[in-house]
């Protein structure tokens, strides 16, 4: 009898480990669970490569007070109401630049919530403070079969356009764009041929001295993206930018200049092969731009201006304060006008030229098939409002 019950309880028991075992399992979906990492987190001195495993940043502040790289098979993790801080650069230590950067083969996982989103920010609250986000993965641009950051030196591109980088949620940064010169300038985000297994979802560039976001090649999708230019003495450059054969969809993006910026969309393929390939065709529905208005004296007052043989279609779209809503330039793009190049519900409000078009030639050119219009459209989801899926976690809207 005493062999029976201790059989019958060692047998309970096994089944019982075997439950646990199971529901562990279960309850982290089977993912693999990284090993900690050798970087060490300092709060006060947020700087360096983390080369192996997982940083978590659990709370509170952390200064970034130099360059954060993300390496291969390395993780960053973002809890909610993480705020990141750049510290005031140097002028004369341009090699201390303040920015964090995502490898290829690295990730970020940025869990922010609409009540508690990640702020990535500076101590210098004006555009251009620090460098902002970069993104650097392996899927297809046309630059080359790879190539190297302009603002990391990190290489970017390849051939697998389900690339996986991490993930974004409920993330500000405010006041990037720092400028090296005239021609070599951080973005807010800068996504580097990311893949479309990367996740990108509510998302704010608040006052960028450069682009808010901006695409170089790349097969990422993003959704609920806002970005806000309003300082009238440090101008920001273009709302949403891309090139290099972005090949990702877009939903719900909200983009407000109340200053002398620059464009709500620059879009572009290739400026040295207007056919490289893969071509530019991103699919964005659900956008509302918002410029200074149209008496607005700057010569780039433009809603989208389409050149260098990009593609690409819209819908559901709202432009407010523009001088022009559509610029079409270079021959090879305007062969795509009304089929691969295509506006569809388009609500204008304040725009006077509502499509311009320039040959390569610089004659004039028939673009006004770019787009049709709708008096219904709701753009970002409240015409040139602001959309309510951006209260809480935004800034200065």
């Amino acid at each position: 009898m005493k062999n029976t019950l201790s059989t019958i309880f060692g047998l309970a028991a096994l089944s019982l480990v075997t439950l646990t075992t199971s529901c562990s399992s279960d309850n982290n979906n089977d993912a693999p669970t990284l090993p900690g990492s050798s970087f060490v987190v300092n709060r006060d001195n947020l700087q360096g490569e983390i080369n192996d495993g997982e940083v978590i940043l659990e709370s509170g502040t952390y200064k970034l007070t130099g360059k954060l790289i993300v390496k291969s098979t390395a993780k960053l993790t973002i809890k909610p109401g993480v705020i990141i801080e750049a510290s005031k650069l140097d002028v004369n230590k341009i090699e201390s630049i303040r920015y964090i950067a995502i490898s290829q083969g690295g990730k970020i996982d940025v869990q922010g919530t609409a009540a508690n989103p990640v702020v990535m920010t500076a101590t210098e609250h004006k555009p251009g403070a620090w460098g902002g986000l970069v993104i650097c993965g392996k899927a297809p641009i046309n630059k080359g079969a790879t190539a190297s950051a302009e603002v990391s030196d990190l290489p970017y591109g390849g051939t697998d356009v389900n690339d996986n980088s991490g993930s974004i949620k409920y993330l500000r940064i405010e006041y990037p764009g720092y400028a090296y010169n005239s021609d070599k300038e951080f973005n807010g985000i800068s996504f580097f041929g990311v893949g479309k297994g990367t996740s990108v979802d509510y998302v704010q560039i608040f006052e960028s001295s450069d682009d808010g976001f901006e695409w170089f090649g790349g097969t990422v999708n993003a959704s609920h993206l806002v970005v806000s230019n309003k300082d009238a003495a440090n101008v920001g450059d273009d709302l949403f930018d891309w090139t290099e054969g972005w090949n990702g969809t877009g939903e719900f993006f909200y983009g407000i200049r109340t200053n002398a910026g620059n464009r709500g969309v620059e879009a572009d393929n290739n400026a040295n092969n207007h056919l490289a390939s893969p071509i530019s065709f991103p699919t964005i529905k659900n956008l509302t731009l918002v410029g200074f208005g149209s008496t607005d004296t700057s010569a780039e007052s433009q809603a989208f201006k389409l050149r260098v043989g990009t593609k690409g279609k819209f819908d559901n779209v709202v432009l407010k304060g523009w001088k022009t809503g559509f610029d079409v330039e270079h021959d090879e793009t305007i062969s795509y006008v009304g089929v691969d190049l295509l506006a569809t519900n388009v609500k204008f409000e304040d725009v006077p030229v509502k499509s311009k078009g320039t040959t390569t030639g610089k004659l004039v050119a028939d673009v006004s098939k770019v787009f049709t219009e709708s008096t219904t459209a709701l753009g970002a989801g409240n015409g040139s409002g602001v959309p309510t899926w951006a209260a809480g976690w935004t800034k200065g809207l």
